[in-house]
């Protein structure tokens, strides 16, 4: 079974010059803290499976290839979270501060870019303001997301430490095809996956996770999947359409609840 393979964004040209656009952002903080709490309620949000250091591995010349991972020695965030009893209706304007770099920003849009490229109609992740919504994720003061902080720095760091070691270049600096041959290196899990890439294959998985979740917190990603929640109903709401109630009544008789079904007209 072959590995597959990360296809480039077709809407986007290859560049060996480093000209990777800095991020720029449009959220105010108010409708940034809006998604991140909707990215904390997400069910696409499984948790972050551990990150563990690797044995080094044997190449195919019988060579030890080591697994290289930053030790990164990060500030503790001493800023206070919402509280006990938080105004969710009207929450302060920057409870904390945001805590990415302007570099940090821009390698994590590039990378959201090509985990969700535009499509069609379709915006790309960084076009809807995936990395302020990730920057808000690992800024906040809360145990889970400091877990996370450092497992989205530790695995930025990486990819421009195996872009030097490759290339000589920062990640965001190399051209399409030189990003997409590491990316196509830790974005599968599989048997296939060297030894020495297990720990930042389940990093990049969890940031993988986060993007996406972002992404479809958004209202753009909410209409691409189709969603059709939360739409107000003119006039008198209708009740639910007889398949309905025969798909639950079905269901109540296999539960052995048919004494609850609902009779239809």
């Amino acid at each position: 079974m072959q590995k597959p393979t990360i296809m480039p964004n077709p809407n986007t040209t290859e560049h060996a010059d480093g000209l990777t656009p800095a991020y720029t952002n449009h959220l105010s903080r108010r409708d940034s803290l809006k998604l991140l709490a909707a990215l904390a309620a997400s069910a696409m949000l499984p948790a972050l499976a551990g990150c563990e250091p690797t044995p080094a591995a044997k190449t195919a010349s019988g060579t030890t290839s080591a697994e290289h991972w930053p030790e990164l020695k990060l500030q503790p965030i001493t800023a206070k979270g919402y509280g006990k009893d938080p105004n969710l209706i009207m929450p302060p304007e920057a409870p904390w501060p945001l805590t990415l770099t302007a570099a940090q920003l821009s390698l994590v849009a590039l990378l959201s870019d090509i985990i969700v490229p535009q499509e069609g109609q379709s915006p790309s992740a960084s076009a809807v303001q995936v990395p302020t919504v990730i920057d808000e994720w690992v800024s906040a003061p809360y145990p889970s997301q400091q877990r996370d902080r450092l497992t989205i720095l530790s695995a930025l760091a990486w990819l421009d430490d195996e872009a030097a070691l490759r290339f000589a270049k920062p990640f965001t600096a190399l051209g399409t095809t030189q990003q997409l041959a590491i990316i196509d290196d830790i974005a599968y899990d599989n048997e296939q996956t060297p030894q020495q890439f297990q720990r930042i294959v389940k990093a990049f998985a969890r940031l993988r996770n986060l993007v996406l979740a972002a992404y479809f917190c958004t209202p753009e990603g909410i209409k691409d999947i189709g969603y059709l929640g939360n739409v107000p109903i003119a006039g008198a709401y209708p009740g639910p359409t007889p398949e309905a109630y025969s798909h639950l009544n079905k269901t109540l008789t296999e539960l052995g609840l048919s004494d609850f079904a609902y009779p239809v007209s």
